[in-house]
């Protein structure tokens, strides 16, 4: 498999960016609920520890996969005989994608910064973590995971229609099946 997209086929940079991004940000979902739910101090902050660099790692890849698209590659020509509107729609849950991903790791890194979590769990500072309610990019976070998760599910439910419905072998685009 090629490096660089075809017109029919995501390269292999693209497509293990995005399968990787999309593991992790289900696993910073699924840890961030789980965390913000979580009375017990103890593995609040054993959940942040590994929550906080993974979402520093989803924001790394995806400035990455901006890039690649800008810069290096370009994405294989649009599914042959899907309607204009599913199109248009299919472009912006993505564009939106980005800007929750980025949003999220942003407000995140941010809510981290301006409670002093970053320096309770990963350095010597002492005292419980904070409320992070009491910080506003704790809100904008809550948000933009709200809507990464409604996203997410579109997009998964397109890809399944695709596949299923439609049979245009979709998946096979992003390197499951032939």
């Amino acid at each position: 498999m090629a490096l660089k997209s075809t017109p029919d086929r995501y390269g292999s940079v693209a497509i293990f960016v995005h399968w990787i991004t999309a593991l992790l940000i289900a696993g910073l979902l699924l840890a961030g609920f789980t965390a913000a739910n979580t009375e017990d101090p103890a593995t609040k902050a054993f959940i942040l520890r590994v929550h906080a660099p993974l979402g520093s790692a989803v924001l790394a890849l995806t400035v990455f996969r901006v890039f690649w698209w800008w810069f290096a590659d370009r994405k294989p020509d649009a599914v042959a005989g899907v309607p204009r509107n599913q199109e248009i729609a299919a472009r912006a849950v993505h564009g939106l994608l980005y800007v929750a991903v980025i949003g999220a790791a942003v407000s995140g890194i941010a809510t981290f910064a301006f409670s002093g979590a970053g320096d309770i769990l990963f350095g010597n500072a002492p005292g419980p973590l904070p409320d992070f309610w009491n910080f506003a990019p704790r809100y904008g976070h809550a948000i933009f995971t709200r809507l990464l998760v409604v996203l997410f599910a579109i997009h998964a439910g397109a890809a399944l229609y695709h596949q299923f419905v439609r049979k245009d072998r979709l998946l096979s685009r992003m390197g499951i099946g032939q």
